[in-house]
């Protein structure tokens, strides 16, 4: 179904809630009703306060530019890296957990030792 078939309030409403992408997001994390607001659409109508707190005041144009810069700062960060210094870190840090690991494994053999069973041969020949 088209916006063609819609009722014109209703295709206002839609406008409307366009605008105030918060109010969208609350609506479906609450689980409210879309009736319920466009009946306070229809008191308040657009103009009213109560709608201000449901507005997006961030341009998109403004968000595109933000991830470019932040793909882009991104991308000058990793021409500086030094790959052979990543994977001797790397390396060193893997040695340290090898180590770490070792290190906790005697400590927990000598806290919880196995009890050791001693065998008896009741029926010796």
């Amino acid at each position: 179904m088209g916006d063609d078939n819609l009722h014109p309030t209703v295709a206002e409403f839609k406008s409307f809630i366009n605008k105030h992408p918060k109010l969208v997001e609350k609506i479906r994390k609450n689980g409210s009703s879309w009736q319920e607001y466009y009946e306070k659409w229809v008191l308040l109508e657009e103009d009213d306060p109560y709608w201000e707190q449901f507005k997006d005041y961030t341009n998109p144009q403004q968000k595109s530019d933000s991830k470019t810069e932040w793909v882009s700062h991104l991308l000058k960060m990793t021409e500086n890296i030094d790959i052979k210094k990543v994977q001797e870190q790397v390396n060193q840090l893997s040695g340290t957990v090898s180590t770490l690991q070792e290190v906790l494994g005697e400590f927990k053999a000598k806290e919880d030792p196995t009890p050791q069973r001693r065998q008896f041969n009741w029926f010796k020949d």
